[in-house]
């Protein structure tokens, strides 16, 4: 499979008349510059490389639009979502997943990190069919086409000295090496192929130091491992209180901190926090539309970058699946904080879009080279948004409405905002469509609760 490019951005710069050779396996062979299409190529315009999503809760997709009215804060909100995650079942949350799936991919998001931690039944017994949720958040991404990266998560305790409340009974695990042990038995259902599997420590306020302790001591190495750091400030006071440390010193005593890490928020940052992280080369996730919907405050992102930490970007709650809003959510947050422009350039913000959250998703070599995933995005330069722009500055200016067609491991998935894979028999290609039909039955659930 060749596909043909009118211009690509490789490497930060734009190339014209770029010829992308794939193997069968759907990664990148060698590459072209200045030839013109052949009969057997596959013609594109203005492509980029594949995005990737490096946090995700694809159940909080649910309550966009319905949680504002409430008012109050982080805590206010976590009600609405402990409400949402009670209503779900493994059927439910297969169509929801596949409806939130499809958003990101059309969007131009080519990979994700599924930040999962709704694993059991309501009372915290398992399914009587084993991770029946897990395999269905894995059917979702395959029969939509997305890259995914299952980030299981450890979840023991509702805060320092609590057991979990009813409403997190579900998430829990009996211990650290029961979760390990459910981990591994993940490993071997899931059986690799096209879905990474990776894994996930709730918070420093949701799973204990020696619990900690024995999740990194028996994870198999390069295994990606991933954190929400710091996104509260009574986080942070309630680790002081129990550990004499913040989240982050805590890690780093642990000996947790290092390249396979993933820190996602880390917004509440101490300057001695900041400089361990970089120093450790860690990835650090920012969400900026579901920090500014939370409130939860602007990240210290560029004094992050500047210490040596890999930057990434996710949806989160996915108030909004866009990854170029998320890109300039980044900026904007720093220009807001700092009264400065220009704190991330283009090309680095196309980085977080691409090489900096493959690498935090575990996926290694990204973006328009060689042995990289044949992961591309084609946008529309011409839009009323993007004309007049350069392609390096289209982080800057595009929306997922300049998405055009969407590539994954080199098969067209996705063109002008509508599922095109042949391996969507019986699923409708809008994804509207396909979100409205999940969050209908999502409803009924919820409203057959309340009536209980």
């Amino acid at each position: 499979m060749t596909f043909w490019c009118a211009s690509a951005l490789i490497a930060g710069r734009t190339e014209s008349n770029v010829r992308v050779h794939t193997t069968p396996d759907g990664i990148i062979g060698r590459i072209e510059v200045g030839v013109q299409p052949g009969p057997g190529d596959i013609a594109l315009g203005t492509v980029i490389p594949g995005m990737g999503n490096a946090h995700s809760h694809a159940f909080h997709r649910s309550f966009r639009g319905r949680t504002h009215s409430d008012g109050g804060d982080f805590w206010r909100w976590r009600e609405s979502m402990y409400a949402a995650a009670a209503a779900l079942d493994p059927e439910l949350y297969y169509e929801l997943a596949v409806a939130v799936f499809s958003e990101m991919l059309v969007s131009g998001w080519t990979a994700v990190g599924e930040f999962h931690y709704v694993h059991h039944q309501n009372d915290g017994t398992p399914y009587p069919t084993a991770h029946a949720m897990e395999l269905a958040i894995a059917a979702a991404a395959r029969d939509i086409g997305i890259r995914l990266t299952l980030l299981d998560t450890v979840y023991l305790r509702g805060g320092a000295g609590l057991p979990l409340s009813e409403l997190q009974l579900r998430f829990g695990d009996d211990s650290a090496r029961s979760w390990i042990r459910r981990w591994q038995s993940l490993r071997d259902s899931l059986g690799g192929g096209d879905v990474t599997l990776g894994a996930a420590i709730h918070s420093v306020r949701a799973v204990p130091r020696g619990a900690i302790a024995t999740i990194l001591a028996e994870l198999p190495p390069g295994v990606p491992l991933h954190i929400h750091l710091s996104e509260q400030p009574q986080e942070n006071a309630e680790s002081r209180a129990e550990y004499g440390l913040t989240p982050t010193g805590l890690l780093n005593e642990l000996g947790a901190l290092g390249p396979r890490l993933s820190v996602v928020h880390a917004t509440h940052l101490t300057t001695t926090d900041i400089a361990l992280l970089g120093s450790a080369g860690v990835s650090v996730v920012m969400c900026p539309t579901t920090e500014a919907d939370l409130g939860d405050g602007i990240g210290p992102a560029r004094a992050l970058a500047d210490a040596g930490a890999s930057i990434a970007l996710g949806s989160d709650q996915n108030a909004v699946v866009d990854p170029f809003l998320e890109a300039r959510g980044l900026e904007a947050g720093e220009r807001l904080s700092s009264g400065k422009r220009g704190r991330f350039s283009p090309t680095e913000l196309s980085a977080a879009l691409t090489t900096g959250g493959y690498r935090s998703l575990g996926h290694g070599v990204a973006g328009i080279r060689a042995g990289a995933w044949c992961d591309l995005v084609e946008v529309n330069p011409r839009s009323l948004r993007t004309a007049g722009a350069s392609v390096e500055q289209l982080p800057l200016v595009a929306t997922a409405s300049d998405v055009l067609r969407v590539i994954v491991g080199g098969r067209v998935v996705a063109d002008s905002g509508r599922l095109v894979s042949a391996d969507l028999a019986g699923f409708r290609s809008d994804p509207a469509a396909l979100l409205g039909d999940a969050l209908g039955k999502l409803d009924d659930v919820l409203a057959r609760r309340e009536r209980v």
